[in-house]
């Protein structure tokens, strides 16, 4: 089962959304039999104190990430896009917010 025993069940990536309008951040870790379980045990251990308005629970096998050895030419790209930043661009008069 990925590394985990079968006592421990499956690991599960915890992501928590403190109030409504914020993005869900990554809390941690936990392992679980199944989703139902894991979203019990997360919604325990990390919402304790009321933290939490929302939780998703992601198997961690489904998680991809890109890897912090290959920052360069993976992110290397987006570099040569010059038009993604706004310094080409003028802000006309009179516009106050824009």
């Amino acid at each position: 089962m990925n590394g985990a025993t079968s006592t421990e069940g499956p690991l599960w990536e915890v992501f928590v959304r403190s109030r409504r309008g914020l993005s869900h951040t990554h809390a941690g870790s936990l392992h679980a039999p199944d989703a139902t379980m894991a979203l019990r045990n997360a919604r325990d251990l990390y919402t304790r104190r009321g933290e939490g308005v929302s939780i998703w629970v992601v198997p961690a096998t489904a998680v991809i990430a890109s890897s912090p050895d290959e920052k360069d030419p993976f992110f290397d790209p987006a570099a040569d896009k010059a038009y993604r930043h706004p310094t080409f661009y003028e802000i006309p008069e009179g516009v106050k917010h824009l």
